[in-house]
C-alpha cells in the first residue's frame, strides 16, 4: 500500500515585538472551530507555500504581509487518518492595514503573558515558548481526537530549507 502524500499547510503568528503581543483569531468555523489560532490554512496548487501563508491571512485577518520568516514546522498525525499535516508555521512583525473579522476568523490582540492556551489547541503551549523566544523549531504530534496528544516530539533547529517552492499536488 502507498503511502498517503501529506496536506501542506500554513500558520502565521503575527507579532508586535514593541508591545510584547500577539495577534490571534477566534476560528468561527470548520477544523479548530472554538479555538484561538494563528491564520493560515491549506496552500493551494500552484502557489509557494509563503504566497499559500499571505494570502491565508489576508482571506482571514484583512491584513498585508510583504515580509514574513519561517520560524517552524509542525507534523501532525490523527489516529485513524493515515493522511500527515505538514503545517509550516511564519512569524509576521510588520502589516498593513487592520486587523478585521472575517467569515472565517475574529481577530483579538494578545499580550505575550496572556495567551489562552485553554481555548487553543493543546498543542500550542508546548511551542509558543519557541517562538516568543524567537528560536526555530519542528514538532510532531500525535493526536487521538482533537484534544488527546499521544506523542510528540519537539526541537530547535538553527535554520529551514526553502519553502519557496510551488506545491505541485494536495489533494492526497
Amino acid at each position: 500500500m502507498a503511502a498517503v502524500p501529506p496536506k501542506v499547510f500554513t500558520l502565521v503568528l503575527i507579532r508586535d515585538l514593541v508591545k510584547q503581543r500577539i495577534l490571534l483569531g477566534m476560528k468561527k468555523r470548520g477544523f479548530g472551530e472554538g479555538r484561538w489560532n494563528g491564520f493560515g490554512g491549506k496552500v493551494h496548487i500552484g502557489e509557494t507555500i509563503r504566497d499559500g501563508a499571505k494570502r491565508e491571512v489576508l482571506e482571514e485577518s484583512c491584513l498585508k504581509l510583504d515580509k514574513i520568516t519561517q520560524v517552524g514546522r509542525i507534523d501532525f498525525e490523527f489516529v485513524g487518518d493515515p493522511q500527515i499535516l505538514n503545517v509550516h508555521v511564519f512569524q509576521a512583525t510588520e502589516y498593513q492595514g487592520e486587523p478585521g473579522e472575517t467569515e472565517e476568523m475574529r481577530p483579538q490582540w494578545f499580550g505575550d503573558n496572556e495567551i489562552p492556551f485553554s481555548s487553543m489547541w493543546p498543542d500550542d503551549v508546548m511551542w509558543y515558548p519557541l517562538l516568543l523566544e524567537s528560536k526555530q523549531f519542528y514538532g510532531y504530534f500525535k493526536f487521538k481526537g482533537l484534544d488527546d496528544i499521544l506523542e510528540h516530539t519537539l526541537k530547535e533547529v538553527e535554520h529551514f530549507d526553502d519553502v519557496d517552492h510551488i506545491v505541485k499536488d494536495c489533494s492526497g
